[in-house]
């Protein structure tokens, strides 16, 4: 088991710049890839970054990169997502999740989910 807890979110205006947080505890966290979701009102949850358990590699998903950077610190469990140049489009609730199945640069399958923080981007 892995239990999540994200922190960070908040308001900001176009162009500002969060940085959300999620503490892992459980299972050693040193040992799986970590992933960042978010969901848009009245759409579907989707992919936004991931991360290897060595942080050697990771992924984006189109619209982030080159504004947003995941990174992680195993000595403290915790996965960060560092966003710049924030967009109104950026506004969702974002999941921190954990023990994610990489295919083709997409997490397909993630086992365990923290309960979201909500990013407000205002224009």
């Amino acid at each position: 088991q892995v239990q999540l807890v994200e922190s960070g979110g908040g308001l900001v205006q176009a162009g500002g710049s969060l940085r959300l947080s999620c503490e892992a505890s459980g299972r050693t966290f040193s040992t799986y890839t970590m992933g960042w979701f978010r969901q848009a009102p009245g759409k579907e949850r989707e992919f936004a970054a991931a991360i290897s358990w060595s942080g050697i590699n990771t992924y984006y998903t189109d619209p982030v990169k080159g504004r947003f950077t995941i990174s992680r610190d195993n000595a403290k469990n915790t996965v960060y997502l560092q966003m710049n140049s924030l967009k109104p489009e950026d506004t969702a609730v974002y999941y921190c999740a954990a023990v994610c199945t990489v295919v083709g640069g997409t997490p397909v399958n993630c086992q365990f989910w923290g309960q979201g923080t909500q990013v407000t981007v205002s224009s």
